[in-house]
């Protein structure tokens, strides 16, 4: 592919998804819209770009995005992420929503769904304390045909193999045919849109969380700084954000900040925390901000006792200035008392006088030292000669 047709598809990709294509990439752009040639009955990519040159087809563009959106996605990826919305998150939300009883979750880049209905598989677990609540799971992607199948929840043995608890397989889908179906239950409890995420949020509404798992690390820094801030705008006082292993605000946007504790789990830096009790700011530590409320300390810290491995409190700090604390005053040793042992010396062995110092060792054969008293010397054998 010649360097100009590389840098015009790279382009027209980032403007209409933020997804940023390096020279070394190349090889991902010709694999993924080869096809997408074919298609239209091109030649090749050389094709391909003179004709959107010519004139730009924006069915044409958007089918070239779609075919270069990463579309990775399985069920209850990671794990972690789930289990600390199902064991501090939600029970937090339900604390906090208690008057509303009602709360709204959003998916960024949703894919084929497989995250919103894991979410949606954890909500289950709670269904007898939100009986009489109104949740909302909006599911959102760039891709038209990664929400339709999510819409179908229809998905390969490969696909529900790839996370999904055996328990779960069994309990929310049935067999049809060659692919497994999600539930219709679960499927209704999830809306799905398409959207792109380099546009204006305000039309989708309010949240109390966000998952945003995996997507910032195909944008370059200002993207991410855009998309955080106008994300943090649709976002409760106390929402919390999911990102991914390898993603953080830290540098990037002062619109979140860490939550202390939880890998991964980002609170807005305006809000007003009032998801319960939470963890406090580390004065000595300002990196490692207070976690919003209803988020609680490690069991160590709520119980005031050190992390194994520590020794517990440590004394308070000295004032500036003040003198260092004196040495207690050491005992005069008693008259003929011997000097005290070097560190790191054998004790004596009990019963035996000690040398005196600058004495020669025993010579061999010498007669043994008298026995101190109570500690007789055992008697000597009687060795006759043949």
């Amino acid at each position: 592919m010649k360097p100009d047709d590389f840098q015009f598809l790279a382009t027209l990709v980032k403007d209409r998804s933020g997804l940023v294509l390096t020279q070394d990439k190349a090889y991902l752009l010709e694999s993924r819209l080869m096809p997408v040639a074919r298609k239209r009955g091109m030649k090749g990519l050389e094709e391909l770009v003179s004709t959107l040159r010519a004139r730009m087809d924006n069915v044409l563009a958007d089918e070239i995005t779609e075919a270069m959106t990463t579309n990775e996605a399985f069920f209850f990826r990671d794990i972690k992420p789930f289990d600390i919305f199902r064991e501090t998150v939600l029970p937090n939300l339900l604390k906090a929503r208690a008057q509303k009883k009602s709360f709204r979750i959003w998916c960024a880049a949703a894919s084929s769904g497989q995250e919103p209905y894991s979410i949606a598989m954890v909500l289950k677990e709670f269904a007898s304390q939100l009986a009489s609540w109104r949740v909302e799971i909006i599911g959102t992607d760039i891709s038209k045909e990664m929400l339709e199948k999510a819409k179908a929840g229809l998905y390969s043995q490969f696909e529900v193999q790839r996370g999904l608890p055996v328990q779960n397989l069994v309990k929310y889908f049935k067999k049809r045919d060659d692919l497994w179906q999600i539930d219709s239950g679960l499927r209704a409890m999830v809306q799905y849109k398409e959207f792109n995420l380099l546009e204006d949020m305000k039309a989708l509404g309010t949240f109390d969380v966000v998952f945003c798992r995996n997507v910032l690390i195909y944008f370059d820094q200002q993207t991410k700084g855009e998309v955080l801030g106008r994300m943090a705008q649709q976002m409760t006082d106390d929402a919390v954000l999911y990102l991914g292993g390898a993603e953080t605000v830290l540098g990037i946007s002062d619109a979140f900040k860490p939550v202390q504790g939880l890998r991964g789990i980002y609170a807005r830096t305006t809000g007003t925390g009032s998801l319960g009790d939470g963890a406090t700011t580390d004065a000595a530590r300002p990196a490692a901000p207070a976690a919003p409320s209803g988020f609680q300390q490690p069991k160590h810290m709520r119980e005031g006792r050190p992390l194994a491995g520590t020794t517990g409190a440590t004394p308070p700090p000295r004032p500036a200035g003040a003198p260092a604390a004196p040495r207690p005053a050491l005992q005069p040793r008693p008259a003929g008392s011997p000097p005290p042992r070097p560190a790191g010396s054998p004790p004596p062995r009990p019963g035996v006088a000690p040398r005196p110092a600058g004495s020669p060792p025993p010579r061999p054969g010498a007669p043994r030292p008298a026995a101190s008293p109570g500690r007789p010397l055992p008697p000597k054998p009687d060795i006759k000669k043949p």
